[in-house]
Parts: structure tokens; sequence; C-alpha cells
């Protein structure tokens, strides 16, 4: 045992996880931490302007390297800004560690008033965590500070809170540093995998629906192998884009935004593989057997009746059943004409709508494959999910079912601390970009070299477009009054763009990517078609 404050005690407690980097805002209750922090230069402090960026920031980390992404706030109102982030990453099941102060330790639960007081902050911040302790002395930090990285690292991952109060980071105390914990993975059991092996051997035209739990549980190639084996064509998730690369003759690339046909009887698929996917557009099913492979246990079934329970980690899981599958035969025949024919039809049935298509074709023809693309919630964004195309895992990050406007700046910039090396390029909504347009100060002081393209039509365009089409013509509170965004970039000290159409978009991208310095590209649009209907 060494002595050390509570606050040293946990910042080594954090290294010895893993954590090379926080996001965070300090503030009166963190004065021990960020002391303890001074004395671990092995970890970088990113500081942000908004602590709503500190968790987002930290999600982008952690989907773009399979890290756990770490974010540190005041107690109170700043954990409470934080929330909207980590209920992002709670949908999108990331990996987030979030650091959070507390009250004067005997004021606790005291509902007095005290500075920042949230009483009680544990069940404000249950909804959208995982697990979360509270610290009250020194000598429970490694303890708790391991436990928390046991849950980040096993069974599903979520977001995870440790709070702990000024004095207990301030004292002294005697503290026994632990080693790292481990992922403690496990694949479904043997009984599960062979009833499963048993069923997708029968089948005649099984079809892979393939969600985010590929990606998080780094199963890209045992799905490739499977599905190659199988000679089963995959569909995926906006979570699952990349789970397997779209140029693969296999993949059919990710599901519509409304009312999929892919599971419809026409395409006589007798049996869906579901891997690491919630199904929750399981009335896109037409009655089939699905086999749900998910390392939540309440996930399985939870959607859909029709469904052969495997619980497990995806990969392990995967990768146990392509090798039940082997021993009771070889590869089926090639059909990957078939799937082409099917691909095809798919392409012509599918919404298409302009100008969101030829500017987000200008988008992907602008960037390298292996780019990070993070998908805001935007007309562009939206249409992203069906349409853009994706070659590896980790390089498209959406909001998932959180939704979130003013994600994906910060977000994008959280990706690119982690891949510093690979095009990080954010697309957003000039409604959206104005949430977390601060942080254009947090990306120039750090080096962030994010590229973000702003659609602007001075509108909340999806909302405008729906008051007027359901309200005869009637909007309200949905027109905006925006910035000169070139000059708000430059007065941050970042680089600013205007780029009229598809054309100037792609080349100014290009042009951008060049630059070191963080860059924003406006892009100025009007009213746009909904992408989630056909144009009548």
């Amino acid at each position: 045992m060494v002595k050390m404050t509570g606050g040293q005690a946990l910042a080594k407690s954090l290294y010895r996880e893993g954590v090379r980097v926080i996001f965070g805002l300090p503030g009166v209750q963190l004065y021990h931490m960020m002391d303890g922090l001074y004395d671990e230069p092995g970890i970088r402090f990113i500081t942000v302007r908004h602590e709503q960026a500190t968790a987002y920031m930290a999600d982008g980390y952690a989907r773009a390297s399979g890290e756990i992404g770490t974010a540190l706030t005041v107690p109170g109102p700043g954990l409470l800004n934080a929330a909207s982030a980590l209920s992002t990453a709670y949908a999108a099941s990331s990996p987030v560690l979030m650091v959070t102060g507390q009250v004067e330790r005997d004021e606790i639960g005291g509902d007095r008033g005290m500075l920042h007081e949230v009483n009680d902050q544990l069940d404000a911040i249950g909804p959208v965590t995982k697990w979360a302790k509270r610290i009250m002395d020194p000598a429970e930090v490694p303890d708790v500070v391991h436990e928390a990285f046991h849950n980040l690292k096993n069974g599903r991952p979520r977001p995870v809170e440790i709070e702990i109060p000024p004095e207990t980071l301030a004292e002294i105390g005697e503290v026994e540093l632990l080693e790292p914990e481990a992922p403690r993975r496990a694949a479904a059991s043997k009984e599960q995998i062979e009833a499963a092996a048993e069923a997708l051997a029968s089948a005649s035209n099984p079809l892979i629906w393939a969600g985010g739990g590929v990606i998080t549980a780094e199963g890209s190639e045992a799905l490739t192998k499977l599905a190659e084996h199988l000679q089963a064509p995959v569909v995926t998730t906006a979570e699952g884009k990349g789970a397997i690369s779209d140029h693969h003759p296999l993949a059919l690339g990710a599901l519509w935004l409304r009312n999929d046909t892919i599971a419809r009887e026409q395409f006589g698929h007798d049996v869906i593989l579901a891997v690491g996917t919630r199904l929750v557009t399981s009335q896109w099913l037409d009655g089939q057997k699905v086999i749900q492979i998910d390392v939540d246990p309440e996930e399985i079934g939870r959607h859909y009746e029709n469904t052969m329970r495997v619980e497990g980690d995806a990969r392990l899981t995967m990768e146990g059943l392509l090798s039940a599958l082997s021993a009771k035969g070889p590869a089926k025949a090639d059909r990957t004409a078939e799937v082409a024919a099917q691909k095809a039809q798919r392409l012509e049935d599918i919404i298409k709508v302009e100008p969101q298509g030829e500017l987000l074709e200008a988008v992907r023809r602008a960037i390298p494959e292996d780019s990070i693309l993070i998908s805001g919630m935007t007309q562009l964004g939206y249409y992203s999910r069906a349409h853009y195309p994706v070659y590896e895992p980790r390089t498209f990050i959406t909001s998932s079912y959180s939704g979130n406007l003013g994600y994906a700046y910060p977000t994008a910039l959280g990706a690119k601390v982690a891949q510093p090396d690979k095009a990080v390029v954010c697309l957003s909504g000039d409604g959206g970009f104005m949430f977390n347009s601060q942080e254009m100060s947090t990306a120039v002081a750090h080096n962030i070299n994010v590229v973000v393209v702003v659609f602007n039509d001075n509108a909340y365009g999806n909302v405008k477009r729906d008051q007027m089409n359901q309200f005869n013509g009637r909007t309200i509170g949905v027109e905006l009054h925006n910035p000169d965004f070139v000059k708000l970039a430059e007065a941050y000290g970042a680089k600013g763009f205007v780029a009229n159409g598809p054309e100037e978009l792609e080349s100014t991208l290009k042009m951008a990517l060049t630059l070191d310095a963080p860059v924003l590209i406006e892009v100025p649009v009007g009213p746009m078609p909904s992408p989630f209907f056909k144009p009548s």
C-alpha cells in the first residue's frame, strides 16, 4: 500500500486501466482530481467549452477506437449537461466512463442547496448509465475504478459513472493500486450454437441482419467468413454499417429508412440470423424464423417472438457457429450472382431524393475509404444511414435511437483524437451545429483537425417541412437567424469555406483534408424533400 490523496489514486487507477485521454471541464469540487492528473503526464487532458461536449467527445473516441472514452465534469448541472451525450452513448452501446464530482461528503442527501447539488445524483443519472457508484474513502478508489472497467469491458458496453466528493479527493489514505481489468468475453453455450447451426444448415435462403454489436465485438471478420460459408446476403442497421464492407459481393447495404422489404416473402429468406441488433424494425419481417445472437439477454426476443435464443459475445459466437457449420459440411454453393440481382432490385426500389443524393455522393467521392463519417441529425445525416457506402468498421457513427441534435461535431472531435491519422468528416445542419459550435475553440486549441460540413437552410429544415406538409403550410418556431459561418470559423482560428452545390463540395472537401487545421464548409441549401417517403 502507498499513501496518496484520493485524487492521485483516481488518476493512477485510471491510467492503469488504460485511460490515456480525458475530455473534461474542471471545477471547484474537482481541484484535487486535477492535481492528481498533473502528476500523471501519460493522460492527456482536453478542456472543452461545455459539459455536454465532454461525453460526446468521449463517445466519439470510444466508437472510433474500440477503447474506453473518459469524460470529467463537476456534479449537478455539469453532469446533467453531459446527460444528453450519455444518452447517445447509452443508445449506441458505447463504453463511456463519466467521472463526476459531488457536494461535500457530509452534505450528500441533505438537500440543503449546496453548490451544484442534485439530490440524488445517482438516481438522476441512472436511466442513461449501465452502472454508477459513489466513492467515499480514498482507499476505495482502485476497487471502484476496477469495478467500473469490469462493467465497461464485459457484457453490453454502455456508459458508467463514478462520483466522488471533494474531501475524498483531498484526503490522504493507504491505497493499494490494482492491475487493469481484462475483458471476460464468452461465446454462447455449445447447445445454443449447435441448435443455431442446425437451423442454418437446413435453411435454403438465410439472410444475415447485422447490427452495431458486431462492430463492438470486433466481429467483422467473423461475420464475413460466416456469410461466405452460408453464401448468405448481409443487410446492416445504421449502427452496423461497416460490419461487412459494402464492396463485398454478399453485402446488400443498410436497411432503408422506412419499411424495408428485404425480409418480405418476395425475397424468400426462410431464416434470419440477427447479430448484435435489437431488431426494433422486426415489423418488417414476414413471419420467418429468427436466430438472434446478442450479448444482452434482455434484447433477445424483445421485439420478435419467433426467435431462437443465442446469448453470447457476437464475435466468439459467430466463430463457434462457423466451426459447427463447417463440421456439418462444406460451404454452400456460390450465390453471389443471385445476391447481385437482389441488390440491384433493392437499388431500384429504395427511396432516392435530391439534392441529398448528389451531395452525399460528392462527400463519398471526396474522402478516403477509411475516413470516419459522423452523420448528424440533419437531412444529409438521415439520408446517409441508408445510402452512404461504408467499407470498414468504426468509420460511420450515428446517434442511434437517441437522435440528439448537436451531437455530431463534438463526437467527431473525439473520433479524431482517437484516430488522428484518419480523415474525420462531420455532416451537420445549421441548427444542430450551433448546439456545440463553441467546440471549434477546443478543436483549434488542441489541433483536432476535423472537417465539419454545415448544410445551411436557415431553419430546422426537417421540422419545417413536416409542419408545412401536415398543417397546410403553417410553420412556427423553425426559422433560424444564423451567423456568417465562415467568419465564425475564422474567429476561432479555424478555416472556413462556402461550397455551392455538389461539385464545389467535392473539390472543397478534398482541399480541406489537405489543410493542417480544423475546417468548416458551409453548403447553402434550400428546402429538401423527405428522405423517408417517395416524392409525390
